[in-house]
């Protein structure tokens, strides 16, 4: 290298230490008065779930951003672990849900209630957790929470899983007086109810999508039809991705005093050519078979999400129907029966038999006309397609909404004016 370039090598290095320097001190000011990155305040993050097996004993790991305190304890009828952690995000690939290994027969996640993100573990036969520690950061390996689960009895499970404290949040409520006379107001309220949601994923597609997603987008498309003439007022139970026990979307409806409540699923089936749009009203005796075992199904929601039903008041562990309420199943009949089928059955394949009824707890307001509708399979390949599909999702809750306004307007104590 000549001397004269070497005098301009220098130089640039000395600039070039001189704009780095100045550099580190703009960002540094920057810093001070915007606040931290917000990459670095990020909050916490599930990354990814293993399940592992050796000898007799099942390693369950959770991989995260950063540190956490989860809060385990079991509950029994089903055998479950929970895992309570503060609301996460879930950035994991998709089959991670349904998982299962070892003792673990199947695994969900999810948002269980504002401020606390869920992870529920069914077990295969009781189980307990024997060993729980948080590993640091290792190279490329994340915080990880590992559970370590072995085998036990009924007795053992109940002595080293109760939960302490009790479960947060499960106490009963008081429920709204029995509503005598009809409630009147300017606009009648309809409640909808976006079936399961959170920790609780409903059914499961083909294509991998979740019962709980497909329904929340119904539910917001009917309520926006239904508001958009400023004749009726619709009232969602939940309006996000969070779990709901089935009391509370209840008396979610009761609470508004509302003139109807409709329950949103979509369903599965062994058989994938099994297809159709389906009706269900309340009855002791259900209507068939699988009636009967559909409600069962829709009924273990909140074994589902991890609740201690031991927590819950009579009128929901064992209500019966109160045939002195008559006039409200029989309005919830004619609406299912007599409207809602009618006008669907223009837009959506139908069952056999759409109408149907059976012991469905989330239909069990004694004062408020209630129905559940399934509006098709996720497991048949085509009506999953169109369930997914915005087009055909404003043209089903079109239907569905009209159905409600025909209701509304034959029914005295709640017409639409």
């Amino acid at each position: 290298m000549t001397p004269g370039a070497s005098d301009i090598c220098h130089r640039t290095e000395r600039r070039i230490g001189y704009f780095t320097a100045l550099a580190a001190v703009f960002v540094a000011l920057l810093s001070a008065v915007l606040g931290p990155n917000p990459a670095a305040a990020a909050g916490p993050e599930v990354k990814d779930l293993r399940i592992g097996i050796r000898e007799n004993e099942t390693r369950f790991v959770i991989d995260l951003n950063q540190k956490v305190e989860p809060r385990i304890f079991g509950l029994p009828d089903p055998y479950r672990i929970v895992i309570d952690l503060p609301e996460v995000d879930f950035t994991l690939p998709a089959e991670r849900l349904g998982a299962q290994g070892g003792l673990v027969e199947r695994l969900r996640y999810g948002l269980f209630r504002p401020g606390t993100s869920r992870l529920v573990l069914d077990l295969r036969s009781a189980a307990k957790v024997a060993k729980t520690f948080v590993l640091p950061p290792d190279g490329a390996k994340p915080w990880r929470l590992v559970i370590d689960i072995v085998p036990t009895d009924r007795a053992g499970f109940i002595a080293a899983m109760r939960p302490t404290p009790p479960v947060v949040g499960r106490t009963a409520t008081p429920s709204p007086p029995l509503r005598t006379d009809p409630v009147r107001r300017a606009v009648p309220v309809v409640a909808i109810d976006p079936g399961h949601g959170g920790v609780d994923p409903g059914a499961i597609g083909k294509s991998g999508v979740y019962e709980k997603d497909i329904v929340l987008a119904f539910a917001k498309e009917i309520k926006r039809q239904l508001e958009a003439g400023g004749r009726v007022k619709a009232v969602l139970t939940r309006n996000r991705d969070i779990f709901l026990p089935l009391r509370d979307r209840v008396q979610a409806a009761r609470r508004a005093n509302a003139d109807l409540f409709l329950s949103l699923h979509v369903n599965s089936h062994k058989i994938a050519s099994i297809h159709g749009f389906s009706a269900y009203t309340l009855s002791d005796k259900a209507s068939d078979a699988e009636a009967d075992a559909l409600a069962a199904k829709e009924n273990k929601a909140d074994v589902i999400g991890g609740l201690n039903l031991s927590t819950y008041s009579d009128d929901v562990q064992n209500i019966l129907i109160d045939f002195a309420q008559a006039k409200t199943n029989e309005l919830s009949v004619r609406f299912a029966r007599d409207i809602m089928v009618r006008e669907v059955s223009q837009i959506a394949r139908m069952v056999k038999r759409p109408w149907r009824s059976a012991g469905f707890a989330v239909l069990k307001a004694p004062d408020v006309p209630s129905v559940l509708i399934e509006m098709g399979y996720v497991t048949n390949r085509q009506e999953e397609r169109q369930l997914r599909d915005s087009k055909y999702r404003r043209a089903l809750s079109g239907a569905i909404a009209r159905s409600i306004v025909q209701y509304l307007e034959t029914n005295d104590s709640a017409a639409v004016r």
